[in-house]
């Protein structure tokens, strides 16, 4: 429950005035339309501080972090990360880009260590949509084919060629004409990424499991028969696992779960441990050929800086460490089976609970009852995230270092927005 949180005296002496000017300045200087929905939601509040799950706000009150988009798997300003970004920050914080640093080397070596199978090369870049985009155009080079297959409701970044990939229209139409050579098939189901197939196509991308799709896991068959698929027919399969990497889903990749090994990996989010950007794209020595002959036919200034791959190599070490893979898979599970007890006391308002490891999604019945949920668990200080191409689902993406305490306060904020939702249907 909220009263459970701690407060502690406001950050500043004037809390109100900051805020208010920050908020003015947001819509003045950044974004109106993000200014009013603000306030319309009475987020009326700043961001201050944050620890482990924990999000403080100027005031001092505290709010438990189940969104954040996947990024903060490890915990906000997680010690060990904290410390390697603070020792390289005085040591050297930029790279000169002329002669090598060890970083970048160390953090390739353990990419290569806990990706699956043969996956051996890393390009690093800052984003996960600039990895997608590398993704896509090294496998372009290799194969000399323009046709990629994606599928609806996936979502690879906002970028050009990321965008392109991606699958819903309300973030596409407005930029047509895309690229072209793009082609989308429903997720889930490998057949009929096997229909689409022409000449023409050389590449599938698929993320393992959806995020922003609504937290969608595939049957069983999926990725096998996508490799199997790509396999015969001579494409490059890329896995996007920018949100699902990196533990998230209770394996150190999503794809682990199937035992299926991509051509292209890329990952992003919380390589940087919740400390630093970073994204990365991991291939096969074959695919990679083409960035080996020639390392400057794609490029990033600050891909691969000191401080973002001192930050990737302490945020692995912590997943072994710390068994924080473990412990996704351990708390997920506990969350899950609490969340479907939920389920069958509220069908027509909580419609289904999936997901895997510590990234679940809550589809509701209406679009509307996202809206009263969110609303209503931000005024238990719990913060969610609802799905951008299916805002029906809200996604639960809390960080491994969570405690049992605190899912339990969130779970009790779930609950009570359930049936806040419910009595909102019932006086309708």
């Amino acid at each position: 429950m909220a009263d459970e949180l701690h407060h502690t005296e406001p950050f500043v002496t004037n809390p109100d005035q900051v805020v208010e000017q920050a908020l003015n300045d947001y819509g003045t200087y950044v974004n109106d339309a993000m200014a009013r929905l603000y306030r319309f939601m009475g987020l009326t509040t700043l961001e201050w501080a944050a620890n482990g799950a924990i999000i403080s706000d100027i005031y001092g009150q505290e709010y438990i972090d189940c969104g954040s988009y996947g990024v903060m798997f490890h915990g906000h300003s997680h010690p060990q990360v904290v410390a390697a970004v603070r020792e390289q920050l005085d040591r050297m914080a930029m790279h000169g880009r002329t002669l090598p640093h060890k970083w970048v080397a160390a953090l390739g070596k353990c990419l290569a260590e806990i990706t699956p199978g043969d996956l051996q090369y890393s390009f690093f870049c800052n984003s996960g949509a600039e990895a997608n985009e590398g993704a896509l155009k090294l496998a372009r080079a290799f194969t000399k084919k323009p046709g990629v297959i994606a599928t609806k409701g996936a979502f690879h970044g906002k970028t050009f060629g990321a965008l392109s990939a991606s699958g819903r229209e309300l973030y596409r139409e407005p930029f047509y004409p895309l690229l072209p050579g793009f082609i989308h098939v429903p997720f889930g189901d490998w057949r009929a990424v096997e229909a689409a197939v022409t000449p023409e196509v050389g590449t599938v991308i698929v993320e393992p499991i959806q995020g922003e799709g609504g937290v969608i896991v595939p049957p069983d068959d999926y990725l096998p028969g996508l490799r199997d698929v790509c396999d015969r027919h001579g494409l490059v399969l890329i896995f996007d696992e920018v949100q699902t990497g990196m533990g998230r889903t209770g394996k150190y990749f999503a794809c682990n779960h199937w035992d299926v090994t991509p051509d292209i990996l890329t990952t992003a989010k919380a390589l940087g441990g919740g400390v630093m950007p970073i994204g990365a794209i991991t291939a096969k020595p074959p695919i990679f050929e083409l960035f080996n002959d020639n390392p400057y036919i794609h490029s990033s200034t600050f891909g691969g800086n000191p401080l973002a791959c001192v930050a990737g190599i302490a945020a692995i070490k912590a997943l072994k460490d710390e068994g924080l893979v473990e412990q996704a898979a351990e708390k997920g599970a506990y969350i899950l089976n609490r969340l479907r007890q939920l389920r069958q006391e509220y069908p027509q308002v909580l419609r289904d609970v999936r997901g895997k490891g510590l990234l679940i999604g809550l589809e509701m019945g209406k679009e509307a009852h996202s809206g009263v949920m969110i609303a209503e668990l931000a005024a238990q200080h719990v913060i969610v995230i609802h799905s951008l191409n299916n805002p029906s689902v809200i996604r639960l993406s809390p960080p491994a270092v969570i405690t049992y305490e605190q899912i339990d306060i969130v779970l009790d904020a779930v609950s009570k927005g359930v049936a806040q939702a419910a009595a909102v249907d019932a006086e309708l």
